[in-house]
């Protein structure tokens, strides 16, 4: 470092221009007037010539890796009967009842197992023994939340659940 030189202190926000140099130490005026005096150590050289020659290089950001199992879509679990056999005429009402219930249990521990968030079940909007059939099914397990997917209850042909 000589006299003329612009200098800037390492751990401050403060630099000026060199006026003298007495061994260690170095003098520098800021743009203030001040007079400061610090150790060769302390001090880098503000020039800007340095990095005139550095060649910027702009990077590719890295796409964020998301896992299907947290996808935005949710699992969607149909649970009128055509859906589930193929001759719904061969079964009766109860018979009916007891499959959708088994599916439906089937596909809850399947969300579990799988550690998926969100799940939801359509059951329609019939006389209403479906939907009992689901809510009690439902309010029986641990671990989760749920509600109609519509604001008003009796509207809703479907139940959105949430897992812990």
């Amino acid at each position: 470092m000589k006299i003329g030189d612009k200098v800037s202190v390492v751990d401050e926000d403060l630099g000026g221009t060199v006026t003298s140099v007495k061994g260690n130490i170095v003098v520098f005026k800021d743009e203030f007037g001040f007079t400061y005096q610090y150790p060769k150590e302390k001090l880098v050289p503000k020039n800007a010539d340095l990095y005139e020659n550095i060649r910027i290089e702009k990077k590719q950001e890295a796409k964020k890796i998301v896992s299907k199992k947290h996808q935005k879509n949710h699992l969607v679990l149909d649970l009128h009967f055509h859906n589930l056999v193929k001759n719904p005429n061969d079964y009766d009402s109860f018979e009916r009842l007891f499959i959708q219930k088994e599916k439906l249990l089937e596909v809850l521990e399947f969300c579990r197992r799988n550690n998926l968030k969100r799940l939801e079940i359509v059951h329609g909007i019939g006389d209403g023994t479906l939907q009992k059939l689901v809510w009690d099914t439902l309010e029986s397990q641990t671990g989760l939340d749920f509600y109609n997917k519509e604001i008003l209850h009796h509207q809703s042909g479907a139940v959105m659940v949430e897992f812990h």
